[in-house]
């Protein structure tokens, strides 16, 4: 069996229109995915996807969809089947960040890093499950971060809500077992994404980052394509045994039993 064949299935990836979330929508459509990207930035998730296509010769679509919206995930849930005709995967990738010591946030902060990173896998989850369910078959892959198992400096509710992804996932591989829905999760070190960039630009971010990588046995941060690979092999019927998994992706920097 091939880990890399996802030919004739389809996958759904929020927040794919950069860094991890385009990585990994590039490792699905070049293992033979038709891939639906979802996110707010539509230039660079038209871009994205027109890159994807040409290199991979997959179908790449793209909705603009905000996943702390219940309504904006049934609609692109929707607009898969009826584009695609089915949802084999879902790769729940779309996060936010901002760092700030807790004292200092706001319940306007909280929401948002809530929103974006808990609810939006739960109303995706929502909005495609019930189709995984009538076809007994699917794999979800949830990114969570490396913060949620062990902490991190300056991201306290960010930490607590990738943590309750964690939790989340586990609960839902229990309970949709028996429809064989596997739901695993990736827990990502720090990468170079866009997202890196505008946090090390802020004073505290950037004073949190500095020597972070002096920390890493690896001694280097993540790149995107290091992460994708495990959401391929995780989607496929090569881990058709594999669920309520949490598995990290980070050099070394935490080793987790």
């Amino acid at each position: 069996m091939n880990p890399g064949d996802l030919r004739n299935k389809v996958a759904i990836v929020t927040g794919g229109a950069r860094g991890i979330g385009k990585a990994i929508a590039q490792s699905l459509a070049e293992a033979g995915a038709s891939v639906m990207i979802s996110d707010l930035r539509d230039e660079e998730a038209a871009a994205a996807a027109k890159e994807i296509q040409r290199q991979s010769g997959r179908p790449v679509v793209v909705m603009h969809a905000d996943v702390s919206k219940l309504d904006d995930m049934r609609a692109l849930a929707k607009a898969a089947i009826e584009k695609f005709g089915r949802i084999d995967i879902l790769v729940n990738n779309a996060g936010w960040d901002h760092l700030m010591p807790f004292l200092k946030t706001t319940p306007e902060l909280w929401n948002r890093i809530i929103g974006i990173n808990y609810l939006g896998v739960i109303h995706a989850c929502h909005a495609v499950l019930p189709h995984m369910v009538e076809r007994k078959q699917g794999s979800i892959v949830n990114i969570s971060s490396d913060s949620a198992r062990v902490g991190s400096m300056g991201e306290s509710v960010y930490s607590g809500a990738k943590a309750a992804v964690v939790a989340f996932s586990k609960t839902l591989a229990r309970e949709h077992a028996r429809d064989n829905i596997r739901v695993n999760v990736i827990c990502p070190g720090l990468a170079e994404t866009p997202l890196l960039d505008e946090i090390r630009r802020e004073e505290f971010g950037g004073k949190i980052l500095g020597s972070i990588v002096n920390y890493i046995p690896l001694k280097r941060l993540a790149k995107p394509e290091d992460i994708a690979p495990m959401a391929v092999f995780l989607a496929s019927d090569a881990t058709s045994y594999v669920t309520g998994q949490v598995i990290s992706i980070n050099g070394g920097l935490t080793m987790v039993g």
